[in-house]
């Protein structure tokens, strides 16, 4: 078809572009990108010299007419005149060149431009400071000297005093519940900071959207019974890690929902290589500060494991931190490098050992004695040139290493008390400052931040916090303000209005929000729906109709059976029940005569016996005698007898 195209345009050119041909048989044009950037740059210099040349004459032309004003009479003035206007044409049509180009007269750079016109760059370059200073009114002599002297000697007393590059001169404080704040996470722009504590609440906190009243905008459960050990967001802030006291890490999106959950390994399963996930409580984690998929836990089970966040169903890769003798041994903290090639965790036996993050076998650095056996390291960080590593251990102590000579600490800081696991130190800014907090015990006084110079070891300056530890601190390149989670819930943020950016600065101006009236009237109602009046059952006006319905209605007017009295009767038994041995215990029970004297017991009834016969008598009315009963005879006096003769009762 480009044949028949080719043909078509040949012979018939006004057919071929009719038909739409006529590209087809042109050549492709070549480009020499060297030879159009050199055309280029001559052009500049060629256009930034003729610039200078038109100031020159400028300049020439201004010291000619105060020359003719001073001396009218002179020849030199007449002559002066008609050389100004035969330089005039050239210069106007310098000027308008210059206009034509669309403001790109001074496109070349201005080394380039001095160096292709010899001669005249000092003259210029004095014509052009002159011009600069001298725009606006005339500044006092000695004025801009002095100024400069005292902002060079700011600059120098802020390089040998490092104390005043700590922005501490303000602070807010965030109520994030009563409970330890364990742990602080912020956002690569420091938009959003992320609080988790011993409460299991973590809280999200958004600098430009909170008011003076500081309030956090959400607050969730993430890990539900558990207490949050480590948050941090990712290098890109677009996710969340979440590492609390189970043994499955989170990961959360900005807004605290959850994107995926790490899988939970066999525990019956002896060697953890084999096992998909941790087994045990976790201990740390953080992310990879290249990849932003990749991130990295360490557990009780023994383990240090890499994560994919699109594969939440295993592992990544597993690193075994190993004791002296070769046996298990329980890391407390790990991190990356700040290449993220380099993996390193803090162990239980004192030690801290260093992997290639490729190789997850044998550990290309490890210092055995790095703290006291049987305390948790609490915390590792890489300083930002990536030669120096910080450890904070649980013996109270926080030391410095060169990674290249790892047997010995650089620097160490004793009497630090810490009393967490996730106790922090980092790096300012400028990786010339080392901080870190303190524990204390109830009542023991405050917790404090220590600064320390990075190279001496010097303490530098303390902050007094609160009345309760110091647990977290983080010091944000960005914003340059510095967090701190405390032991009785608090996070505060220390700041400078001058020398940090945004984050608290944003908050702290605006004010509290009036709430409205409508909503604080209705705050304090709990209505449930069968109290609303179209669920309410209608109330009767008066009583009277009310008991006449009782009286028609047989249930409500039943009269309840009276108790039986006596043996059951009807199916019902009776109140003592229906046998004869139960009737017999009833009656003598209740029978309250007193038969300790049998013969008055008998004659009690003899009167009225006699008097009304019924039983006996009528049928002996007749033949019977009558009765005679023995008198009683007088007892004789005992009291005479001898006593073996007296009758015994």
């Amino acid at each position: 078809p480009l044949a028949d195209a080719a043909a078509l345009a040949g012979p018939d050119p006004e057919l071929a572009a009719t038909m739409g041909f006529s590209g087809f048989g042109k050549k492709a044009r070549t480009f020499d990108l060297e030879a159009m950037f050199e055309q280029t740059r001559r052009t500049a210099v060629e256009r930034s010299r003729k610039v200078l040349e038109a100031r020159e004459r400028e300049k020439e032309d201004q010291a000619e007419k105060e020359f003719s004003c001073l001396h009218p009479d002179s020849p030199i003035s007449a002559s002066s005149a008609i050389g100004a206007q035969s330089i005039l044409t050239p210069r106007d049509a310098a000027c308008s060149e210059s206009e034509d180009s669309s403001g790109e007269e001074l496109t070349g750079p201005s080394a380039q431009s001095q160096t292709s016109v010899p001669g005249q760059n000092e003259d210029t370059d004095d014509d052009e400071e002159e011009d600069e200073e001298f725009i606006g009114p005339p500044l006092p002599p000695g004025f801009k000297d002095s100024d400069d002297d005292h902002d060079d000697d700011d600059m120098q007393d802020e390089d040998n005093n490092p104390v005043k590059k700590i922005p501490d001169s303000h602070e807010i404080t965030l109520q994030h519940g009563t409970k330890t704040v364990s742990a602080l996470g912020l956002d690569p722009s420091g938009a959003r900071l992320v609080t988790g504590g011993y409460d299991y609440d973590v809280r999200f906190w958004d600098f430009a959207g909170m008011d003076a009243s500081l309030q956090a905008f959400r607050s969730l459960q993430p890990c539900e019974c558990h207490q949050i050990k480590s948050l941090q967001y990712s290098s890109t802030g677009d996710v969340i890690l979440v590492v609390s006291g189970n043994s499955q890490a989170k990961v959360l999106d900005r807004d605290g929902f959850p994107v995926m959950e790490c899988i939970k390994g066999d525990q019956y399963i002896v060697d953890m290589t084999n096992t998909k996930g941790h087994t045990a409580m976790l201990n740390s984690g953080c992310w990879h500060p290249k990849i932003k998929e990749e991130f990295l836990t360490c557990s009780n089970d023994g383990t240090v494991r890499t994560w994919d966040v699109n594969n939440e169903k295993k592992h990544k890769g597993v690193f075994k931190p190993r004791s002296v003798q070769g046996k298990r041994v329980i890391p407390t903290t790990c991190t990356y490098s700040r290449d993220g090639k380099l993996i390193a965790a803090g162990c239980q036996d004192g030690s801290i050992q260093i992997w290639d993050r490729n190789m997850s076998v044998h550990t290309k650095f490890h210092c055995r004695q790095a703290h006291a056996p049987g305390t948790d390291t609490s915390c590792l960080t890489f300083s930002y040139d990536g030669t120096a590593l910080a450890s904070r251990g649980g013996d109270d102590t926080l030391k410095i290493w060169d990674i290249r000579q790892f047997k010995k600490p650089l620097n160490s800081a004793e009497r630090l008390p810490s009393f967490f696991p996730m106790t922090d130190c980092c790096f300012s800014p400028d990786d010339k400052i080392l901080v870190t907090g303190t524990s204390v015990k109830k009542g023991g006084g405050s917790g404090k931040l220590f600064f320390f110079d990075r190279e001496t070891f010097q303490k530098l300056y303390e902050i007094d916090v609160t009345n309760a530890s110091v647990v977290r601190c983080l010091w944000h390149p960005k914003l340059n303000q510095i967090m701190v989670g405390t032991g009785n819930g608090l996070a505060k943020v220390y700041y400078d209005p001058v020398k940090s950016q945004r984050g608290a600065k944003l908050c702290v101006v605006k004010t509290k929000r009036k709430e409205r009236q409508a909503e604080t009237l209705t705050q304090d109602y709990i209505i449930t729906p069968h109290a609303l009046p179209m669920f309410r059952e209608p109330r009767q006006r008066s009583t009277r109709k009310q008991l006449e319905k009782d009286r028609l209605d047989p249930l409500k007017s039943h009269k309840p059976e009276p108790p039986v009295a006596g043996p059951g009767r009807g199916g019902r038994v009776g109140t003592h029940g229906g046998t004869l041995s139960s009737y017999i215990v009833k009656n003598i029970a209740l029978d309250k005569t007193d038969d300790s004297n049998p013969r008055e017991a008998i004659l009690r009834h003899a009167k009225e016996a006699e008097e009304n016969p019924y039983w006996v008598a009528p049928a002996y009315a007749k033949t019977q005698p009558k009765t005679v009963f023995a008198e009683v005879e007088q007892e004789d006096d005992e009291t005479d007898k001898p006593e073996w003769k007296k009758r015994k009762i």
